[in-house]
């Protein structure tokens, strides 16, 4: 992949900053196409001189989309929305397919989701999957990648639920036999490079990413407070009282967001998934113990054996 010159849509995001930083050990040149690119200057120092530039560009305007892979040798599509569903996750997708198409670029991944498809309850999953259709249609050859729940240092899963636990006696829990298969946020930036640097060997694969613990959400609750050395009580929200939460609004949870939680999050059986990649996924245990100290009592400064 040396020298290559990848474009990588949302660059500057959650995903985005491994995947950078990913193609940037791999000897990419990556160019990092959002509609800010100042809050992506972070990345400067993570490659050499000249290694690492940024363009502006929007999903939902097709002059700056072609502008941002003009000379590409392969494209990544991370942006997704939890709002403007058709206009990000479908149009926006085609937009980026179809550029990246014309512009010659050799490899297109799409990342995508579990949980995409045309039969969804939910209107993210139908889009997810909608877009996934279009990007096809404009780039035949292009791989898709569904990561299950992806976590991480800076992640909105993991931390979320970790900080209810550390600053609430009674945690309410929505569909706490709801299953997950949540994804280390590393290994699926290295998804993303080793497709890119053999697009060839993955081009119209589809993965389905998830990591090696399939958790129910009241485990995950459970192994949370574990990490955190706290003890409190978690109240089984009963489904009738969640979709009537989730029905309201400014509740934390949307109500489309509660029809995803009516499906499991898990690898399809029979899928190809982060192994085909010759990836060994990363274990929660093995890592989120490094960043969830900080919601201990003390954080770091716990002394073993304390009463929390």
């Amino acid at each position: 992949m040396n020298n290559k010159l990848v474009t990588l849509f949302g660059g500057g995001g959650f995903v985005g900053r491994y995947v950078a930083q990913e193609l940037l050990r791999a000897g990419a040149r990556v160019r990092i196409a959002q509609r800010r690119p100042r809050d992506a200057f972070f990345l400067r120092p993570l490659g050499g001189v000249g290694q690492t530039q940024f363009v502006a560009a929007d999903v939902t305007n097709a002059d700056s989309v072609a502008n941002a892979v003009a000379g590409a040798d392969a494209v990544v599509n991370l942006v997704g929305s939890f709002s403007d569903y058709h206009g990000i996750q479908v149009k926006g997708a085609q937009t980026v397919a179809q550029a990246a198409s014309r512009a010659g670029a050799g490899a297109f991944v799409q990342i995508s989701a579990i949980g995409a498809d045309p039969d969804s309850p939910s209107e993210y999953g139908r889009s997810k999957a909608a877009g996934e259709r279009a990007v096809l249609e404009a780039f035949p050859g292009a791989t898709i990648l569904r990561p299950s729940v992806i976590f991480g240092r800076e992640d909105a899963f993991l931390n979320r639920f970790a900080g209810m636990i550390a600053s609430a006696p009674v945690v309410p829990v929505l569909r706490p036999a709801a299953r997950f298969q949540p994804v280390y946020v590393a290994d699926v930036a290295q998804a993303v490079a080793r497709v890119v640097a053999d697009a060839g060997q993955h081009a119209g694969h589809v993965y389905e990413l998830g990591g090696p613990d399939i958790v129910t959400m009241l485990e995950l609750h459970r192994f949370l407070a574990e990490q955190l050395e706290r003890e409190p009580v978690f109240f089984e929200v009963p489904d009738a009282l969640g979709g009537m939460i989730a029905a309201l609004p400014g509740t934390p949870i949307t109500r489309d967001q509660w029809k995803m939680l009516m499906q499991d999050n898990v690898v399809s059986r029979g899928a190809a998934g982060i192994d085909a990649l010759g990836i060994a996924a990363t274990p929660m245990a093995a890592v989120a113990p490094q960043w969830l100290v900080r919601f201990r009592k003390h954080g770091r400064f716990t002394a073993a054996g304390e009463p929390v």
